[in-house]
């Protein structure tokens, strides 16, 4: 086997390890790490530690592996590290990984990609080189890196990473008329197999958002049901927070999402967050909150709630990556507001015909909307199709070493 390949077995260890976090890291990078260790008298190298980082344990993913390494009463002097984001340099939480990594003696150092921050990037791996341990960069670079769009986002535009995802029918529509639907149920274009996929997406991310003409239409729960093929759902540290658009706190008291909401008194994560104008009923605000909803008002424009005042509040609640599950209105808005920054459009069989619900208002088509999309990747769930692409590269200041 050559080095490269050697290199590149290690590094989808790590990247499986830190894909495993998905719900436990944020606001924190998704990292895994990998020690091995060749063995004194020749021979294949061995995993001598391994871990992941997991915000609740402060630990990140370098230290978890060398005390892995140390418990097992493994030496890590001459190791090779395998890690999938740049190690950092700086004070946090905990210290410095570069510095853990010079003290343990490791040898090689081995990095899918930098560290997104522009004013860190490179200085991990500047204190590695200045120690005398060979650096390696850009081992399984793009994968490491799909792993940590939000993050990568947030920490140069202090935003949340906004997707959008829709369920289409194949002409291209979000939905029946309202007069051939029957009210406040759901109307399901795609299959099981897409839904899953939808619910993993909802797992991935650190809330979910869509407008109260949606709660009226749908009366959706919008939950983590990740565990849909299984008993619970997938684990995750706070809970999905699920924001709702209400300008004048029209949604019903008795809708799910309000049945539902947990005040967070317990956890300090509330999971119903509903967003409103100034003018909004106070005595609305009092039974919402009463009911454990979190209610705030935010700035309108030009008559609507100001999407970006959206985002700005949802940053100041540490949330990094942000699910769009909109009607036609609220698409168009952010999408025309240039607001997005990635879409999953998930294409049924079905055919609703002229006069159904567009997929968004002031876009012609969603098949016109595609030719914008960057990086476009095709896969089929069950008899549905799904389009992901990217509208702007969350990673785009940042260059491999």
């Amino acid at each position: 086997m050559t080095l490269n390949s050697i290199d590149e077995g290690y590094m989808r260890r790590a990247l499986k390890l830190a894909a495993e976090t998905t719900g436990l890291a944020s606001p924190n990078p998704q990292v895994g790490c990998v020690l091995t260790q060749t063995p004194p008298n020749g021979g294949s190298a061995k995993i001598i530690g391994e871990g992941a980082h997991l915000y609740a344990y402060r630990d990140h993913a370098e230290i978890v592996a060398l005390k892995q390494a140390a418990e097992r009463g493994l030496s890590t002097i001459g190791a090779t590290a395998y890690v999938t984001l740049e190690p950092c340099s700086h004070h946090g939480r905990t210290g410095p990984c570069a510095d853990a990594l010079v003290a343990a003696g490791v040898s090689r150092c081995v990095v899918a990609t930098q560290d997104p921050n522009p004013q860190v990037s490179g200085q991990g791996l500047a204190k590695l080189r200045a120690a005398g341990i060979e650096v390696t960069v850009g081992i399984l670079q793009q994968q490491a890196r799909d792993l940590n769009d939000a993050f990568a986002h947030f920490i140069q535009h202090k935003t949340p990473f906004v997707t959008l995802k829709a369920a289409l029918s194949v002409d291209g529509k979000l939905a029946p008329p309202p007069a051939a639907r029957y009210p406040n149920q759901p109307h399901w274009l795609t299959g099981p197999a897409a839904r899953y996929e939808v619910q993993l997406l909802r797992h991935a991310s650190d809330a979910v958002l869509t407008g109260i003409g949606t709660v009226l239409a749908d009366n959706p729960q919008l939950t983590d049901r990740s565990g849909v093929f299984g008993p619970n759902a997938l684990p995750r540290r706070r809970p999905l927070l699920r924001v709702i658009l209400d300008s004048q706190l029209r949604i019903p008291l008795i809708s799910q999402l309000v049945l539902s909401a947990d005040s967070g008194k317990d956890s300090g994560y509330p999971d119903l967050l509903i967003l409103c104008s100034k003018t909004a009923p106070s005595n609305k605000i009092t039974a919402l909150t009463d009911a454990g909803a979190q209610v705030e008002t935010i700035p309108d424009h030009a008559g609507r709630l100001s999407l970006p005042a959206v985002l700005t509040t949802l940053a100041e609640r540490s949330i990094l990556s942000l699910l769009l599950e909109c009607g036609s209105h609220l698409n168009g808005a952010f999408l025309q507001q240039n607001l997005v920054d990635k879409a999953v459009l998930i294409y049924a069989e079905t055919e609703l015909g002229v006069q159904a619900i567009p997929f968004a208002q002031g876009i012609a088509s969603p098949y016109l909307f595609e030719e914008s999309l960057h990086r476009t990747t095709r896969v089929n769930y069950g008899p549905d199709a799904c389009v992901t692409g990217y509208l702007h590269d969350p990673w785009h200041e940042q260059t491999a070493d």
